[in-house]
């Protein structure tokens, strides 16, 4: 090594980096350094397709490795396994602490003798009207998880309350403002729908990126299915390996499509299947094995 250190300099105007003159980066693409902001202005005509190009590259990074592990609201807080997907499914929702407890838990505590939240001890609500005061009381506590769930319940009209798109939208920004995923999600679709706001397929898009960013599986697939019906295959499976491997079965049937169709190779279609074949394990209890087959002897 020479020991000669490169000296930076302003890419408008050549200024050298020093005790007089402190450059800053583009804050788009990082490529270049400037010492105003009149230099940047200047010079954004040449810089500004470089600067996009990489820009776009720096968010496809960001995409594409970030997001592969589930986030907190997705693992039972008294096993403190992974839920099975579809949550909706293998769980139930207690509004009481806004904790989503596998059928596992839930099970074992009713057969312990007890009939109230598993987690937190709060006695369930009796009605609809009890729900939504336990709702709402941790709405005025500004919990993301309870405004994105009176969002929901705006959504579709329930609990007494009449349906009113507008307001499940607004408290769904509020809540993903507050750092709700499962709000980026109902948004994404929400503008990708149309529903209750101007159809928008690019926000869409975004919020669903921002949402599988944080390890939200559906907005993930969803942004596979996006990508595939554009033709974009290739960044299709990048998405849907993701998505496979965190434990989403339509990813894998997807990915076995393309495998089929010769968009995907056998080493990618191989390593979906193991990914998603550990990510299944991980879920496994026998608490929920008993949970599953109490419900299946129900039907």
């Amino acid at each position: 090594m020479s020991g000669i250190q490169e000296v930076e300099t302003c890419a408008n105007c050549g200024k050298e980096s020093g005790e007089a003159v402190k450059l800053k980066h583009c804050t788009a693409c990082r490529l270049v350094k400037y010492c105003c902001v009149d230099c940047q202005r200047a010079h954004r005509k040449l810089h500004k397709r470089a600067c996009k190009r990489r820009a776009a590259e720096l968010k496809d990074e960001r995409l594409f490795t970030h997001g592969h592990e589930r986030p907190e609201g997705d693992f039972c807080p008294i096993c403190t396994l992974p839920i099975p997907l579809p949550m909706h499914e293998h769980s139930v929702f207690n509004v009481c602490c806004m904790k989503q407890i596998c059928n596992g838990c839930n099970l074992a505590a009713q057969k312990r003798g007890m009939h109230d939240c598993p987690f937190c001890r709060t006695t369930y609500p009796g009605n609809d009207a009890d729900e939504l005061a336990m709702i709402q009381a941790r709405v005025g506590k500004n919990d993301p998880a309870a405004i994105n769930i009176l969002g929901q319940k705006y959504f579709h009209g329930v609990n007494g309350l009449q349906k009113d798109m507008r307001k499940a939208v607004e408290l769904w920004e509020e809540a993903a403002d507050f750092g709700s995923i499962e709000a980026l999600f109902s948004l994404g679709n929400t503008y990708d729908l149309g529903d209750g706001v101007q159809q928008d397929k690019a926000k869409a898009v975004e919020l669903f990126g921002k949402a599988a960013m944080h390890g939200h599986v559906l907005a993930r697939y969803n942004l596979g299915a996006i990508e595939r019906k554009k033709g974009s295959h290739n960044r299709a499976v990048r998405h849907f390996m993701i998505s496979a491997k965190m434990g989403h079965e339509n990813s894998v049937e997807n990915m076995k499509n393309y495998f089929m169709g010769g968009f995907a190779t056998k080493e990618q279609y191989a390593e979906v299947l193991k990914g998603y074949q550990d990510a299944v394990e991980e879920t496994k209890s026998h608490d929920r094995d008993e949970a599953k087959a109490y419900l299946n002897s129900r039907k």
